[in-house]
């Protein structure tokens, strides 16, 4: 029982950390990525889906990204797309090719990054807090029913203690490499 609970808690904070690395990608340092327009969507025969599903996506510099729809009947909406997003970005046409330069960031905008880079780390924290909040009230519960000794319950937390420490320490790293990524000029 330890070990299913110990595995659960396990697999559930994996899974806030890859929601935290999918939520930093979308965070736009100073270089074109091909990621950075990932979760911009487009009503594609009626019905809405990603961009990179409806369009081949590079990059052709450091501050450019080039957006090429599959089907050509679509290079407006595409284009509309990019425009509306919450990005900023200002799409040029050129026959099917689309170029999205992205704007240098200034000082200030790094800065308001680096808080939003910050906050999306502090909640992916919270997130792994309550699935330890979770598994300790599961032994918790094992104790109740007197499937577990009191012994067992303390070993369960402990380890459940210590996956969390690797866990928020992970999450650290990855908000300090993001920050430190952003300030880079």
């Amino acid at each position: 029982m330890l070990n299913e609970v110990k595995s659960d808690a396990e697999a559930r904070m994996d899974k806030s950390v890859q929601a935290l690395q999918g939520e930093l990608a979308k965070i736009r340092t100073g270089r074109a990525h091909p990621s950075l327009l990932e979760h911009v969507t487009i009503e594609y025969y009626g019905s809405v889906v990603p961009l990179n599903q409806v369009a081949n996506i590079n990059t052709e510099d450091a501050r450019t990204l080039s957006v090429v729809p599959f089907d050509k009947s679509m290079v407006a909406a595409v284009e509309k797309a990019i425009m509306t997003s919450d990005l900023g970005l200002n799409p040029a046409t050129s026959g099917t090719n689309i170029r999205v330069p992205l704007p240098a960031l200034t000082e200030e905008r790094r800065a308001d990054l680096a808080k939003v880079v910050g906050t999306e780390g502090e909640q992916a924290k919270v997130a792994v807090r309550n699935i330890r909040r979770d598994a300790n009230g599961q032994l918790k519960d094992f104790l109740k029913d007197k499937e577990l000794t009191e012994d067992d319950v303390r070993k369960g937390e402990s380890m459940i203690q210590e996956l969390t420490d690797r866990f928020v320490g992970k999450i650290d790293e990855m908000i300090a490499a993001k920050e430190r990524e952003l300030m880079e000029i």
